[in-house]
């Protein structure tokens, strides 16, 4: 018996946020892994166009020196 996989509803859709943020590190945080890693949109549950601002966010953020590239 097959079972039926859900998917998550995305976060910024369900809260009508417009713009994924850079600085909001609480946020990008939900989005990546102990490692660091960008989470995967299965995993994440974020739609195609927000996975892509949340992934260009955390590059930016890393960037920045707001999120670490690995773990210490």
């Amino acid at each position: 018996m097959p079972t039926k996989k859900t998917t998550k509803p995305c976060h910024y859709c369900v809260n009508n946020v417009e713009v994924v943020d850079y600085k909001d590190i609480k946020t990008l945080r939900r989005f990546v892994s102990s490692y660091f890693k960008i989470a995967p949109r299965r995993r994440s549950g974020l739609c195609a166009t927000h996975q892509r601002r949340v992934s260009k966010a955390i590059k930016q953020a890393r960037i920045a020196g707001l999120i670490n590239f690995c773990p210490r």
